[in-house]
């Protein structure tokens, strides 16, 4: 993992440095990177972490959009007139996490476990309104992009 992050400040680096925000916009996009590295490494690369949090952020709420809606229209033509299938047990598990905590709770407590793009999907393809999963995981990716930013800003701080 530490590679993985290595490279992608690499990639940020090699920007001009006006055109960095969109590297971290991208570099959010990605799954299991998401608002909090993307933040982290905005603010390793020597970026404003207001700018750095906003890009990471925007990046992931980008990602997560696509997913979203991309389930819901795949779901909505799926379930057409048919019952539910079957889960399989990790997506049994899932829907028991999001039967116990309801859209907030997976929403912002999901990423721990699995990128927002993921657990986003996989509520609403269990049913729940995609207009709430949308809400829920805004403000989760805004939550944990700021605390990594402020993270990886003491972090910064502390080694100088």
């Amino acid at each position: 993992m530490i590679v993985f992050i290595d490279n992608l400040q690499e990639f940020t680096t090699s920007l001009p440095e006006f055109l960095q925000w969109l590297g971290i916009m991208i570099i959010a996009a990605i799954p299991f990177v998401e608002s909090y590295f993307g933040s982290a490494v905005g603010v390793i690369v020597g970026m404003n972490p207001i700018i750095a949090v906003g890009a990471a952020v925007i990046g992931n709420v980008i990602s997560m959009l696509i997913f979203v809606l991309s389930a819901h229209g795949i779901r909505a033509k799926a379930t057409q007139g048919k019952a539910p299938k079957e889960l399989t047990p990790s997506r049994a598990k899932l829907k028991e996490r999001f039967d116990r905590y309801g859209v907030p709770g997976v929403s912002l407590l999901g990423q721990i476990f699995l990128p927002s793009q993921i657990t986003s999907a996989a509520m609403v393809s269990f049913g729940a309104p995609k207009n709430q999963v949308i809400l829920w995981q805004v403000i989760s990716i805004i939550l944990w992009g700021i605390a990594f930013g402020v993270l990886a800003t003491l972090g910064i701080s502390v080694l100088r």
